[in-house]
C-alpha cells in the first residue's frame, strides 16, 4: 500500500492554509472564525457520524476494544509522564505539554475508516469503528483533563462543555441504542463531516509556526516517539496478549500508528494554550505517519498471530 498517497491529501490541506493565510487577504483574523466553525460544529458532527454508521458488535470484538482501550492508556499515561522524566523535566514547558499531549495518543479517525476499508473491506470498518467509539471518548477526556487542570477549570464542567466529547458520546449512545441516520439526511451529514476535515486541516495550517517548535524541540520529539513508535509495539503486545485475530490485529496495529488527530490545534487554540506549537505537532505527525504506517503493518505485522 502506498502511505505517501494515503496521507498527501491532509498533508496538502495543512500546506493549503498555511499558504492562505500568510499570502492572502484570508489572514488570522479569518481563521480565528473557522477555528470556532470547526470546533462547536462541523467537527462533532464528523464525530457523530464516524460512530453511528457501522453497528458495534461488542460482544464479537470484546478483546479488540479492551487492546484499543490498553493501547490508548499506556499513550496517555507515557505522555503524561514526561515531566517526571529527569532528562526531560527542566527542557518541557508546563503548558506546551497540557497543550500537546494530546499528540501522543489522539487518531485521525478519518485516515482510520479509509485505511481500514482499504487493509479489510466492509470488515475493517466495522473493527474501526468500535476502536473509534469506544477510544475517543477516553481519548478526548485524556486530551482536555491537562489543560482543565493547568488552567484552574473544573474538569467536569470542561467535559460537559466539550463539543468534541459531546459528539462522541451521542454517536456512540445512538449507535448502542440501535439509532442511525436518516437516509434522506445522510448526503447532508457526509458533506459536513467531510468539510470538517477540510477546514480543519487548514486552520491547523494557517496556525502553523514551525518557530514556535525551537524551545519545544524535546518535547515535541517526545510525544512524536511515543505516537508513532511507541505505542505501535504496545498495540502489536496488547494484541499477542489478548490473542486477537489476523483482521483484528492489522486493524489495531493501523489504528495504533495513524497520524494525530488534526482536532488537537483545535482544541488547544480554544482553550486558550499554544495553538500554533499543536498544529506544527500535527503537521509533524503526518508525515510521521508515513513511516510508523509501514513500521507497524510490515514489520511489526510480520509478528502477528
Amino acid at each position: 500500500m502506498d502511505f505517501a498517497k494515503l496521507l498527501f491529501p491532509d498533508f496538502s490541506l495543512i500546506l493549503c492554509g498555511w499558504l492562505v493565510c500568510r499570502y492572502t487577504a484570508l489572514n488570522r483574523t479569518v481563521w480565528i472564525q473557522v477555528e470556532a466553525l470547526v470546533y462547536y460544529f462541523l467537527f462533532p458532527v464528523l464525530l457523530f457520524q464516524s460512530i453511528v454508521r457501522s453497528p458495534l458488535d461488542v460482544g464479537a470484538t470484546s478483546s479488540l476494544i479492551v487492546a484499543g482501550v490498553l493501547t490508548g492508556l499506556a499513550g496517555i499515561g507515557l505522555a503524561y509522564y514526561l515531566p517526571r522524566l529527569p532528562l526531560l523535566r527542566r527542557h518541557i514547558d508546563r503548558r506546551d505539554h497540557a497543550a500537546s499531549a494530546q499528540v501522543a495518543f489522539r487518531f485521525n479517525s478519518f485516515i482510520g475508516l479509509a485505511l481500514a476499508e482499504r487493509l479489510a473491506g466492509p470488515q475493517g470498518l466495522q473493527l474501526i469503528a468500535v476502536l473509534i467509539g469506544f477510544c475517543v471518548p477516553l481519548f478526548n477526556i485524556g486530551a482536555v483533563w491537562p489543560m482543565a487542570r493547568d488552567s484552574g477549570s473544573h474538569f467536569g464542567a470542561a467535559l460537559a462543555r466539550n463539543p468534541l466529547i459531546i459528539g462522541t458520546a451521542a454517536g456512540l449512545s445512538a449507535n448502542l441504542l440501535g439509532l442511525h441516520i436518516p437516509g434522506w439526511l445522510e448526503p447532508t451529514v457526509s458533506r459536513i463531516g467531510a468539510t470538517s476535515i477540510a477546514l480543519g486541516l487548514m486552520a491547523a495550517g494557517a496556525g502553523m509556526q514551525f518557530g514556535s517548535l525551537a524551545n519545544g524541540k524535546f518535547l515535541a520529539a517526545s510525544v512524536l516517539t511515543i505516537k508513532h513508535l511507541l505505542l505501535p509495539v504496545i498495540a502489536l503486545a496488547a494484541a499477542l496478549l489478548l490473542r486477537l485475530d489476523a483482521a483484528q490485529t492489522t486493524i489495531l496495529l493501523a489504528f495504533s500508528a495513524l497520524p494525530t488527530a488534526s482536532s488537537c490545534y483545535v482544541l488547544a487554540a480554544k482553550m486558550g494554550y499554544n495553538g500554533p506549537y499543536v498544529a506544527a505537532l500535527v503537521t509533524l505527525s503526518t508525515v510521521a505517519a508515513g513511516f510508523s504506517l509501514p513500521f507497524a503493518l510490515g514489520v511489526l505485522g510480520t509478528l502477528r498471530p
